[in-house]
């Protein structure tokens, strides 16, 4: 690299360890927001998020990066940067011209708008008054029909949204993934439902006090590889992980004490996104790659840790013992078999983070769809319940209750993030095509699980995606640990023969 472009180089790394700087403050502002802070602090806290999201903001479309990134995109300057640096270059020119178009003010105002909306749709989840939230998702919503305008329209409006998550992805895309997914889900629905060899679930609905809860997900946080040292449980009403840098990951869980695996698969599956984040290469820190590759990559590794390592046989062969331990009333007499069908039995339900593996699909295709109408066709947020309960109604064959147990059931739409959901069920298929290479390269999977030696998988996983962080993109991160493009049949392949096995079909 010649000695000015190295200097320019420097210069530019100064800039973007500040822009990391503010971001990191302003993540652990939000954790704070949601694991505790006080009620009556949360409008100024939320106007504090607002000044440092405009900070981050301005320095993320000032002239300094516009001219940095233009320098670094000259053909004989590109030239003399590694991969990884022009990778830094390319993701940074694409948030300026996409961002640099926003008035700062515009964009700070949103900050706090959506900062106080995660605490108005907490107040209003609890009390079931969609109501009272519908004002602020209004204008959260009208924020982001502005900014597509600025952004610029793709194929269309919701093309936009869904570029921010999954570089690339288009409805186009997404409409035959999920139709292909469908098409094979539906009638594997169909038949359990018509099945009569039924697990009991009865026994897991006791009381299991928190205490115990928690002692087990931090022993299985632990078992899995999460490095306490570099990371938190925490609780909250929405679980969720927040990497400040790969030496701090926090995660949360939600403990009900009438259900005892909901905070199991929570912390599973918080735990699988804290991996990733802990595990991203420390040649990335204080980059803009240093994250995850896109959240349907991200989400890929929560469901495979929660659902097709945790879900599976040969994982409760190893840790019943320990759960029957901390649970000894609840559990006596139940065999691990009974438990293993139990927690895989398959059912409608209007809760998403409480859905089987086989209809979660069905919880996000409704959300898509949904978003689209909002996006794409002028769907209007006082009529979201209305349409809600008619999607739950047409996919799954029940109508919510309530708004608590229908629309407002997800804190996604209250922080703005449209586009978001369709990474989910993106998720499922990524794990499930890897899954299938990770049996390949370890043909001893099966043995490592049943004997509670997980670091072997986390090792595998960490040298195929998590140290790429953002260095790769999603198509590059699954074609190179799989060898093809993303393909749906490996996730439908897999739930078949799952539940096909287990509901004797």
């Amino acid at each position: 690299m010649e000695q000015l472009v190295k200097e320019e180089w420097e210069k530019f790394k100064e800039l973007l360890s500040k822009l990391s700087g503010y971001t990191e403050a302003m993540s652990l502002l939000h954790w704070d927001l949601r694991t505790g802070a006080p009620r009556k602090g949360v409008e100024i806290r939320s106007n504090t998020i607002g000044l440092i999201s405009g900070e981050i903001f301005r320095l993320q479309t000032s002239p300094e990066m516009g001219e940095f990134t233009k320098y670094f995109s000259r053909p004989e300057v590109r030239s003399q940067l590694n991969g990884i640096e022009n990778k830094i270059v390319q993701d940074c020119r694409k948030e300026y011209e996409r961002s640099q178009s926003i008035p700062s003010k515009s964009f700070e105002e949103y900050s706090v708008l959506a900062a106080h909306a995660q605490t108005i749709w907490e107040e209003a989840k609890e009390s079931d008054d969609y109501d009272s939230f519908e004002p602020y998702l209004s204008k959260i919503v009208a924020f982001k029909q502005e900014f597509i305008g600025h952004w610029g329209v793709k194929d269309s409006r919701y093309d936009t949204l869904l570029d921010m998550y999954e570089p690339d992805l288009t409805v186009e895309k997404l409409d035959d993934i999920f139709g292909r997914l469908r098409s094979r889900l539906v009638p594997l629905v169909e038949a359990i439902a018509a099945s009569p060899d039924k697990p009991d679930t009865g026994f897991l609905a006791q009381i299991f006090p928190k205490e115990q809860q928690e002692k087990f997900g931090l022993f299985i946080l632990k078992q899995m590889g999460f490095d306490f040292e570099a990371g938190r449980l925490d609780e909250s009403v929405h679980p969720f992980a927040t990497g400040l840098n790969p030496g701090d990951v926090r995660i949360t869980t939600n403990y009900l004490p009438d259900n005892v695996t909901s905070a199991i698969f929570s912390s599973l599956h918080e735990g699988g996104h804290a991996l990733y984040e802990q595990n991203i290469s420390k040649d990335l820190v204080g980059t803009p790659l240093a994250q995850g590759a896109s959240m349907g990559i991200h989400e890929s590794q929560s469901r495979l840790w929660e659902n097709m390592i945790g879900r599976s046989r040969s994982f409760w062969q190893r840790y019943y013992g320990d759960l029957q331990q901390h649970f000894p009333g609840q559990l006596a007499g139940v065999e691990v078999e009974d438990f293993y069908r139990a927690i895989n039995s398959v059912a409608n339900s209007f809760i998403r983070i409480e859905a089987d593996e086989l209809t979660y699909n069905l919880h996000i295709i409704v959300r898509y769809e949904i978003e689209k109408l909002i996006f794409n066709e002028g769907l209007a947020v006082k009529d979201l319940p209305a349409v809600w309960n008619a999607k739950y109604q047409e996919y799954l064959g029940i109508t919510p209750p309530s708004n608590a147990l229908g629309v407002l059931q997800d804190v996604h739409w209250s922080g703005g993030d449209f586009g978001y959901f369709a990474s989910y069920s993106l998720g499922n298929m990524y794990a499930a095509q890897i899954l299938n290479t990770l049996r390949k390269e370890l043909p001893e999977f099966e043995e490592l699980v049943a004997a509670g030696n997980l670091l072997p998988i986390k090792e595998w996983l960490t040298d195929k995606i998590y140290r790429h962080g953002q260095s790769l993109t999603p198509s590059q991160i699954i074609e190179q640990v799989t060898g093809e493009p993303l393909n749906p049949d490996y996730l439908a392949d897999y739930l078949e023969a799952k539940y096909t096995e287990l509901y004797k079909l």
